[in-house]
């Protein structure tokens, strides 16, 4: 079986690590290829050769940085297609999912081509009497990101195109359940120009995150993934000096309105919890109905709607499934027990994905679009992220309940309301707290020239993901104060020093 090793200087090299990790497709449970789970002295060997690179990329220009870029994201799209069906083949998604996760990776790529304008820093002239104070924002040094299994390709594009763009340079840890699409866009990485050591990959496990997080020599750390991890790399990072953006869990809900056009609602409802099988932090789990009209005929609509759906292998049919598999067997077990969890707390479960199977995938890690009515904040179901296609619909009297319900939950990552009132929306904006908020859109994720991150333990740390809080993540602001006097200062000066 083959087995995937490391993305070290420029190349793919071996790996001497006798831990290794299996790959599978989801689809069908069989494995596909073996990934390497590298040790310690590994790890630090990339970070070594970003090390070592550092000097020489950090003084190339802005310009040819981004021209770079430029051959970078010309050669994504050149192979769009290839690169979607490693990631179909490792993580489950339906082909056209993975177009799109790939073309919002590639947007952040673009955004980073205009680096040049998002380093020119700020100027003052006579701030005192021949005295000028201009800013100069500089790279950080060797960074590292450790990304999910979820989105394999977007992920990590949130990150390393920026922190390169800057001047930094990379070490990129990606999960070990679908590492193979990284490993290929490294490679055209350096096809596109990068210098050898730039940008590296390290495959692992919880050694080589440990390594990034206390070897001195890497100075930010990017990371998205569950709370609990989350925090750990946030603190870890932190005590070892290290600045550190760190995305947790989310448990999103999407508010509906009596006025909301029930059309509209039920069919972005429908993407938003069972797009990708629920594997996203941006999906949708709760649908929050204010009044038991608008959730009986919310209900009866998505039922409807899921006893169409179309569920099966993300490649190899003859039409696109609406949705594939999970990404592992034990994650489909832990989705389950969610389900189980529910029935046992008290929640109606209306459509039951447990025992679904999909002929002649037996052994494929599907479950089935689940849905849920009269579900209860305190309910496992509700408070905990079960990153599956489970949908949960509370009921609730009023706009304020809704409000207040959403405000009350421990993550704040994304919302959504649907209304054609505008005040009610207008107030929802300004009152909900959660960080990334739609308007009649179902999945609120910001474009690249925005910045992507929750609220509350939904992220740790003060910057968010790509656009203007990447370039402040990945550089230091440096403050210069100038004069360039005729003569010598006419004598000491021994008070503070202000500006006339």
């Amino acid at each position: 079986m083959k087995r995937l090793g490391n993305y070290i200087n420029g190349k793919q090299v071996t790996s001497e690590s006798r831990n290794v990790g299996q790959v599978f497709d989801p689809a069908t449970g069989e494995p596909s290829l073996e990934v390497v789970l590298s040790t310690a002295e590994e790890t630090e060997t990339a970070i070594t050769a970003a090390e070592q690179a550092l000097p020489a990329w950090s003084a190339t220009t802005p310009l040819n940085r981004a021209r770079i870029m430029f051959r970078f994201k010309a050669l994504l799209e050149q192979n769009l297609d290839h690169l979607a069906r490693l990631i179909t083949q490792e993580h489950g998604k339906v082909l056209s999912d993975a177009r799109g996760e790939l073309t919002r990776g590639i947007e952040v790529v673009e955004f980073a081509c205009g680096i040049p304008h998002l380093l020119k820093g700020e100027h003052s002239l006579n701030v005192g009497r021949g005295v000028d104070s201009f800013s100069l924002m500089q790279p950080v040094g060797v960074c590292a990101g450790i990304s999910p299994f979820n989105f394999p390709a977007m992920v990590p594009l949130w990150m390393f195109p920026i922190a390169l763009a800057c001047g930094n340079t990379f070490v990129m840890k990606p999960s070990e359940k679908d590492p193979s699409v990284l490993m290929e866009i490294a490679r055209l990485l350096s096809e596109a120009g990068l210098p050898d050591g730039v940008f590296n990959v390290i495959n692992g496990n919880k050694e080589s995150v440990d390594t990034l997080l206390h070897d001195p020599r890497v100075q930010a750390v990017s990371f998205v993934g569950s709370t609990p991890i989350a925090e750990y790399i946030y603190k870890t990072g932190c005590a070892n000096g290290k600045r550190v953006q760190a995305l947790g869990g989310a448990k999103n809900h999407m508010l509906v309105m009596p006025d909301a056009q029930p059309e509209q609602a039920v069919s972005a409802l429908m993407g938003a919890a069972y797009g990708s099988a629920g594997e996203r932090c941006m999906a949708i789990s709760v649908a929050v109905c204010v009044g038991d009209q608008t959730a009986d005929a919310l209900i009866k609509a998505i039922k409807s709607e899921i006893a169409s759906m179309r569920v099966g292998p993300g490649l190899g049919a003859d039409e696109e499934p609406d949705m594939g598999p999970l990404i592992s067997k034990e994650h489909a077990q832990k989705v389950r027990a969610y389900i189980d969890s529910g029935v046992e707390e008290g929640a109606s479960l209306l459509v039951d994905g447990r025992t679904f199977t999909v002929e002649q995938h037996e052994k494929g890690y599907f479950v089935g679009p689940t849905l849920f009515d009269d579900v209860k904040p305190g309910m496992r179901i509700y408070q905990e992220e079960i990153f599956g296609p489970v949908l949960s619909v509370v009921r609730v009297e009023t706009y304020q309940e809704a409000v207040d319900l959403i405000n009350a939950h421990e993550y704040g990552n994304g919302t959504s309301i649907f209304t054609q009132n505008g005040e009610s929306a207008r107030q929802f904006c300004e009152h909900i707290q959660v960080g990334m908020v739609g308007v009649n859109i179902p999945i609120p994720v910001p474009m690249a020239f925005h910045s992507f991150g929750g609220w509350k333990r939904s992220v740790f740390g003060p910057l968010n993901m790509h656009g203007n809080d990447g370039v402040r993540f990945y550089t230091k602001m440096k403050t210069v104060t100038a004069r360039w006097p005729k003569g010598g200062l006419v004598s000491s000066s021994f008070s503070m020093p202000t500006m006339k």
